[in-house]
């Protein structure tokens, strides 16, 4: 059936009238087998497990005219987005439609401004969904998540996210977001990343660096977390992408790289970023003023470690 090209082999009974078969044609493919209903009115022609992008295109097919919406927009658009649960649509705010087994419908009001009918399947645009997305997590960090991974991947950028979230006219964790979306721009790509800006870096009034640094080696480009010209680079280890041993590899290698330089590697993860910032800060600071840094370093508090290092320091003079 050349209609279901494009469509991941997935057709609506809608569509199949349209193209002239009538009822009884549709129930004669189905006795036979070449077509295999997925949800009520919508097909696929083989038989065996469907992919995710038929399952999604089933999704919108059921309850047409819809997108994908949610975590499965996110998915389609990017690839690799998490995304095993039911099929998430959206559909116009003013039609009652029964969910199949299997799909989400949410009902949105501005539909028509940010569905992308177009495209295979039709979704909301990337920026919708990330906003919807992120707004929706319960923990901060999840949100941070989200905006990181989207402009991450280089599939849109800090400024396009936040011309789309000053046309929401609600949306809940505006102003959260919006300092996410704003610390993004510099350059923060990942949650481990952002986490070192907000609770290491500035909090502490350490050096600001430049942020996903450009750099071309022997071994190709290369982007370097935080840059410190002149004293050190900053390298953010995050789980997901530092745990093989060819990831290793390449990370030692960066380390040479910079040390050929003659400077320093700082090289940190989760526990120092998250749950030790203030100690990790105190170190670092030291580490820096070691190698000729002559700024002076704040504790965020009275229980901060910094706080605690400088006044060791002071009674030793």
């Amino acid at each position: 059936m050349n209609f279901a090209i494009g469509q991941a082999d997935v057709v609506a009974a809608w569509q199949l009238r349209a193209n002239g078969l009538a009822a009884h044609d549709i129930r004669r493919l189905v006795r036979r087998r070449e077509l295999v209903p997925v949800h009520r009115g919508v097909y696929v022609n083989h038989t065996g497990e469907l992919t995710w992008e038929q399952r999604a295109w089933a999704g919108v097919l059921a309850v047409w005219p819809a997108v994908l919406c949610g975590t499965s927009a996110l998915r389609a658009c990017l690839g690799d987005w998490p995304g095993g649960g039911p099929i998430q649509v959206a559909v116009d705010s003013r039609r009652t439609v029964v969910a199949p087994l299997g799909v989400v419908v949410h009902r949105k009001a501005d539909l028509a401004d940010h569905a992308q009918w177009t495209l295979s399947p039709p979704r909301l645009s990337l920026e919708t969904a990330v906003l919807d997305v992120a707004s929706s997590e319960r923990r901060e960090l999840d949100s941070v998540a989200v905006l990181a991974a989207a402009v991450g991947s280089r599939r849109t950028t800090a400024e396009r996210l936040s011309a789309a979230l000053s046309s929401r006219a609600r949306i809940r964790r505006r102003g959260f977001l919006s300092r996410v979306i704003e610390d993004l721009a510099t350059g923060t790509w990942s949650v481990l990343e952002h986490g070192y800006l907000d609770q290491v870096e500035r909090p502490h009034r350490l050096p600001v660096g430049t942020r996903q640094f450009r750099h071309v080696s022997p071994n190709g480009v290369e982007y370097r977390d935080v840059d410190l010209a002149g004293l050190a680079v900053i390298e953010l280890d995050g789980r997901q992408f530092h745990s093989s041993s060819r990831q290793r590899d390449r990370d030692l290698e960066r380390d040479l790289e910079i040390a050929s330089e003659g400077r320093l590697a700082i090289r940190l993860g989760w526990g120092q970023v998250f749950e030790r910032p203030c100690a990790t800060a105190a170190k670092v600071a030291a580490v820096l003023a070691a190698n000729g840094w002559e700024g002076d370093p704040k504790s965020c508090g009275s229980d901060c470690a910094l706080a605690t290092t400088k006044s060791r320091a002071d009674v030793t003079r």
